[in-house]
């Protein structure tokens, strides 16, 4: 280490050095105790003060007389040493946390991340055989095929959130398992630890505040991030969809330019601008967004804001074609009912995205009062400096097990994770239900495995794991407004199988997402949400 070439630098200035180097040769001689650093096992360092003893009865039995050669630290040396303990007692601050676990406890399994995977994979472990530790920036699940719901008030925004404690009553009432509301850094897999961030609020006395969490075996379930494709202004300017303040975000936003528009003194093309509503991206979430965009304007701007009524409209980019994964019927049905609902479709491809208007890549300015962004996800900055296996599209490679090749007791699943080419198997579509599927099939293999004693660090080794993951589509769907959806359940994008399109898909639709809320209280929540809209209409207040 640097401090040690330090200290011996200046053990050599003093004239220790020289000595030290001499008496080398004659170990046999005698034994003395040096003022090098030395190791612990608890990764710290000391230095041992007690130079000044020496096996005196080696020198007097072989006739061998002298001076003893170091009894007193040089000035500089012990500022080196007080300086380097003080540099070691921060760096225990900055990274306290928790240990590895010792003989006789119970295996650790750390998640990171709270998605669809994770919360699958935590719903399930049996916690009997592991503690849990849980690191994620946020302490709920997203029930994301309801999200766009809640952008216009047909659903509250906690009918959509799963608190991670009711998922896994564990990391609430076990005192060995644990949630941390932080930020993965850094992972040494060597070491097996996990290297966290706090989330920043001023809240603390020290920001960021930082620590480590020591692991048997870590599930890296973080996620993607929207994609942006470099495009200048996008983070910016654009609203995405994927959490709940997005949503809350955007509902602040399209009821603020609705009040707006309504003052004195604005003209009429602040106004357009003002309430015309963009949505870039034609996949699902882009569609049912739009689609719940028109529903709100149809039944609820023409009733309570009748001055603007008419200046409001949507439209949707898409550089392709809308839904791609649907069946051709399924397509044509969409893009007829949300052109009759009044959503204008552009085909193009974003250049730059200004604060008031965005430029389409042949020239085309088209200005905006709320941009959504809903183009499809990629790997995080997180995912993207961790030095693991790489799948194609830039995810975390892993084998057919959700194992990542090359290190030990590390899995990854979810949109964060795809597999490796030599496996032979396509990268699969960053869904709800592949996620799922797959915290439901890694679970299964931690409770077999732990039952096996292979919970504990590099102990799995030898235990056979089974049949690999499978994963079979279990079909699509998507709302389009006015009760109205679309249900493919083919199995494949060729494949055969059947479609819907109507009322009756939209009962489907309804009925399979109810029956998938993970909690009877969000499942309660949802239903009384969606009679009180039927009867009452959305609720339109702006708060905050």
């Amino acid at each position: 280490m640097a401090l040690a070439r330090i200290a011996r630098s200046n053990l050599r200035r003093s004239g220790v050095g020289n000595a030290y180097q001499k008496d080398m040769f004659n170990e046999r001689s005698h034994t003395t105790k040096s003022s090098l650093p030395s190791s612990h096992v608890d990764g710290t360092f000391s230095y041992i003060s007690k130079i000044k003893e020496h096996n005196s009865m080696n020198f007097s039995m072989r006739g061998i007389s002298g001076t003893p050669y170091y009894r007193t630290p040089s000035s500089n040396t012990q500022r080196v040493v007080e300086e380097s303990e003080s540099e070691l007692e921060d760096d225990r601050q900055r990274y306290a946390g928790l240990e590895a676990t010792k003989p006789g406890e119970k295996p650790r399994v750390v998640v990171l991340g709270t998605g669809w995977a994770a919360c699958r994979f935590l719903k399930g472990l049996d916690t009997r055989i592991y503690n849990v530790v849980c690191i994620s920036p946020r302490n709920h699940m997203v029930f994301t095929p309801l999200l766009a719901s809640t952008c216009v008030g047909t659903l509250e925004f906690r009918s959509v959130a799963e608190p991670i404690g009711s998922i896994q009553d564990a990391l609430s009432k076990d005192s060995n398992s644990h949630f941390f509301l932080a930020s993965c850094t850094n992972i040494d897999t060597n070491k097996h630890e996990v290297y966290c961030e706090t989330i920043t609020n001023d809240g603390l006395s020290r920001e960021p505040y930082q620590f480590k969490v020591a692991y048997d075996k870590l599930v890296i379930a973080s996620g993607a991030e929207p994609s942006t494709f470099g495009i200048k202004g996008v983070k910016e300017h654009a609203f995405f969809l994927r959490e709940v303040n997005h949503a809350q975000e955007i509902r602040k936003r399209l009821l603020l330019n609705l009040m707006l528009s309504e003052n004195p003194g604005i003209s009429e093309e602040e106004k357009k601008r003002l309430l015309h509503c963009v949505v870039i991206g034609g996949g699902p979430t882009g569609v049912e967004f739009s689609g719940e965009l028109s529903d709100f304007i149809t039944k609820d701007v023409r009733e309570h804001y009748t001055h603007v009524k008419d200046y409001i409209h949507v439209t949707l980019i898409e550089a392709n074609e809308i839904l791609s994964s649907f069946d051709v019927s399924l397509r044509q049905y969409a893009m007829k009912h949300l052109t009759k609902s009044g959503v204008r479709f552009v085909r193009g491809v974003v250049k730059e995205v200004h604060p008031q208007k965005i430029v389409l890549s042949d020239g085309t300015e088209v200005p905006y009062g709320l941009l959504v962004w809903s183009t499809g996800v990629g790997p995080s900055e997180f995912v993207k400096k961790l030095n693991l296996p790489v799948s194609p599209g830039g995810r975390i490679g892993v084998d057919g097990w959700m194992r990542v090749p090359s290190v030990e007791d590390v899995f990854a699943l979810g949109d964060c994770a795809g597999f490796l080419e030599q496996t032979g198997r396509p990268v699969l579509p960053a869904l709800a239900q592949v996620a799922e599927r797959q915290g439901k099939f890694l679970v299964e293999l931690f409770n077999k495995i732990g039952k096996q004693d292979g919970g504990k660090a590099l102990s799995a080794n030898g235990i056979p794991f089974g049949d690999s993951f499978v994963y079979k589509h279990l079909g699509s769907m998507a709302s389009v407004g006015a009760y109205k959806a679309l249900v493919d359940l083919r199995q494949s994008k060729d494949g055969k199988g059947l479609s819907l399109a109507g009322f009756l898909s939209w009962l489907v639709w309804r009925s399979a997402y109810l029956t998938r809320v993970l909690s009877w209280r969000n499942r309660f929540y949802v239903a009384v949400n969606w009679g009180t809209t039927f009867v009452f209409g959305r609720d339109n207040s702006r708060i905050g």
